[in-house]
């Protein structure tokens, strides 16, 4: 994207609900975003089609995230003591039985479910009653088999710099493919890491971090990222602005 333009880029009113993560970055890129298509076509429609077509943009490259180490439902305020017990206890979900790995068939009360919960993950069971039109009974079970087979999970949306982590980085990590796993297992691992995953292109590691600052980001990549078997080359890019977090739309977010 053009940088005289990336400013207004991220202060559209609302990116697409299939983009689950948007930030702005320094570096040969302005803007990352990870996005989460529901079929083939849509991801067609949005790579060939909106991205295309969107104003501005004068290029852009697309990887597929081919096996995840940490992120999701795990989430960096695990690793950074943020939290008491207490409230780690208030905010932690009753826990339920995972259902056995395969496809997730949804209805159509599961998508007014879901898109309920997309608008605002806090609505309560009465609203969810009305936007589907079910007993609270039904809501109930809808819920407890959309977070049993995984369609449905929570996280906690947060502003790092309130827990001391102000300086956000992009790594992209080339490593020797014998030593890949051992890679994205050991980043995993590690304190600063709030997410990593094996990834296609030029570079096969993708992983975002954080720190209390540039000594500190910089300790890291020499410390641990230089500790680690296998690691080529390391692209580093710091996150100027993140946009969307999770599923919320960037009025959602204070900043």
């Amino acid at each position: 994207m053009h940088p005289g333009h990336v400013r207004t880029a991220g202060r559209r009113p609302r990116p697409p609900p299939d983009t689950s993560y948007v930030a702005l970055i320094s570096g040969g890129s302005e803007v990352v975003c990870e996005i989460r298509p529901r079929s083939r076509a849509a991801r067609d429609e949005l790579l060939l089609g909106r991205l295309q077509r969107t104003p501005r943009v004068i290029g852009f490259s697309a990887h597929c995230l081919l096996h995840r180490f940490y992120g999701g439902p795990l989430r960096w305020l695990q690793k950074a003591n943020a939290l008491s017990a207490e409230q780690e206890a208030a905010l932690r979900p009753a826990p339920l039985d995972a259902a056995a790995p395969g496809t997730v068939t949804v209805d159509d009360t599961d998508e007014a479910l879901l898109a309920a919960l997309f608008r605002d993950g806090r609505t309560g069971l009465a609203d969810l009653q009305r936007a589907c039109g079910q007993s609270e009974d039904v809501v109930r079970r809808r819920l407890d088999r959309l977070r049993g087979n995984g369609a449905l999970y929570f996280a906690v949306q947060y502003l790092p710099e309130h827990v001391g982590r102000e300086i956000g980085a992009m790594l992209w990590l080339t490593v020797a493919p014998s030593a890949l796993a051992a890679a994205g297992h050991a980043l995993a691992e590690h304190a600063e890491v709030e997410f990593a995953a094996a990834a296609t292109g030029q570079t096969n590691i993708i992983a975002a971090v954080r720190c209390r600052g540039t000594e500190e980001l910089y300790a890291y990549l020499n410390d641990k990222i230089g500790a680690l078997d296998g690691i080529r080359t390391v692209e580093t890019a710091l996150m100027l602005r993140q946009i969307k977090q999770l599923a919320l739309a960037p009025a959602a977010v204070p900043g």
